[in-house]
């Protein structure tokens, strides 16, 4: 077992890399080069990525492939995705395709209200502190002034402050609950700014006026944002649903509705549902600089916001129409953070037209709704496994290091032979054989 080392922050990148290869390696050469091809031969761009995070190694890249072909309110898009699993960006442009042609998506941003909360605790009367927080309201807002003003001279800035008793949940435990617009920022830093700001004035103020207990637990932003709300939908007469792979629309049609239907009724279910929409939302996120994980844990609440965990998509047929839409809260952002420091990020706002960050959250929103709909058609069609085992084929094909000329012949075979991980390893045995 290895010892624990003291310092490590302190040390340089080579000696933090040699420590490890020290401490956990066999074969160190190998796990240096391995690290070492990783690193980005221009050496300002590595030093920037190196500054991203903490006791930074090297690089760890993930793909970036585009969806071309998204129509969005009547305007072309071709959409950057950062993500590893196979067949997601094939959906996704898939769907476009398939959705171009029958009038497009429609998407719309609906709220764009953030939420922040300083939680305390407090056990005198809660009539008292009501009182006490009425009067120093306007104080708690104005002693953020200068953290507000620049955010306040674009529109945005602090919606409204309220005192919540959650005794009812907790024993003595209140909250300061704060509504936020930060515009085309996700505004993180800048709305837990203000409620530290909050927390501050409130406890000098409860010194001096309220004279009861009262302490400060923490000041945070919370990244469940139901009122940060944007919806996208497509819809078609049922007879133009009809394609290369849907023979009967109207069958096509009730099959889907039913595959809906199911996700909303069950969690186990849901969850899978939901997994591939992320697959779409959690892929766009990443390659324009936001907080995937944020992202993910909002979207997952909400979809639990009635008591049960149910499916963010939703489909009706109504006089012959068929319609599919999903409502989605999304905190995003295009100025600030990685947005103005990656160079691919720089690329993938560039190639969306330089959104705000509302257009960001309709492209988002589209995203999740095309994937979920490539996912339910295979599903309710020819069945998931065939289409994706296509995709991963190469996945394998790699990790037996077959050449060129291999996959080249084994990617022939498969066209009409069922992918599985055994009968690809047969079929690159029998070929070296």
């Amino acid at each position: 077992m290895p010892n624990a080392i003291s310092g490590f922050s302190k040390l340089s990148k080579s000696k933090k890399i040699e420590w490890l290869l020290e401490t956990y390696f066999d074969n160190k050469d190998t796990a240096r080069d391995l690290v070492k091809q990783y690193w980005n031969s221009n050496e300002k761009l590595q030093k920037l990525h190196d500054e991203f995070i903490e006791n930074t190694i090297t690089n760890y890249y993930l793909p970036l492939g585009v969806a071309p072909n998204f129509s969005i309110n009547s305007e072309l898009y071709t959409i950057p995705m950062a993500i590893e699993e196979s067949s997601v960006v094939a959906a996704a442009s898939k769907a476009a395709k398939f959705w171009l042609d029958r009038g497009g998506f429609k998407a719309e941003v609906i709220s764009t209200e953030k939420i922040g909360q300083v939680h305390f605790m407090y056990n005198g009367n809660f009539e008292k502190l009501k009182s006490f927080f009425e009067s120093v309201k306007s104080k708690l807002i104005a002693s953020t002034s200068e953290i507000t003003k620049n955010m306040e001279r674009r529109g945005g800035g602090i919606l409204n402050i309220e005192l919540k008793n959650k005794s009812k949940d907790l024993d003595n435990y209140y909250q300061l609950h704060a509504t936020f617009e930060t515009l085309d920022a996700m505004g993180a830093n800048f709305i837990n700014s203000c409620l530290e700001q909050f927390a501050k004035t409130f406890k000098i103020e409860a010194e001096t006026h309220l004279k009861d207990d009262l302490e400060i637990v923490m000041s945070i932003l919370s990244n469940y944002v139901p009122n940060c709300l944007v919806r996208a939908e497509v819809s078609c007469e049922i007879s133009e649903l009809k394609s290369k792979d849907i023979s009967n629309p109207e069958l096509f049609a009730q099959k889907f509705k039913q595959a809906i239907s199911i996700a909303e009724t069950e969690p186990y279910r849901a969850v899978t549902h939901n997994k591939g929409i992320m697959n779409g939302i959690d892929a766009v996120v990443l390659a324009t600089g936001n907080d995937f994980r944020a992202v993910e844990a909002g979207v997952h609440a909400y979809a639990a916001r009635d008591g049960k965990y149910s499916s963010l998509t939703h489909c009706s047929i109504d006089d012959e129409v068929f319609k599919f839409w999903i409502e989605i809260p999304l905190a995003l952002g295009t100025v600030g953070g990685l947005t103005s420091l990656h160079p691919l990020v720089k690329f993938s706002l560039e190639m969306l037209k330089r959104p705000t960050a509302k257009d960001l959250m309709q492209i988002v929103a589209v995203a999740g709704l095309a994937q979920n709909f490539g996912a339910v058609k295979s599903l309710t069609t020819t069945g998931i496994q065939e289409g994706h085992m296509k995709m991963h084929l190469m996945n394998i094909l790699n990790q037996f290091e077959a050449t060129q000329d291999e996959k080249t012949k084994l990617v022939e075979h498969f066209k009409t032979n069922v992918v599985t991980h055994s009968a690809v390893v047969e079929a690159i045995e029998n070929l070296r054989n």
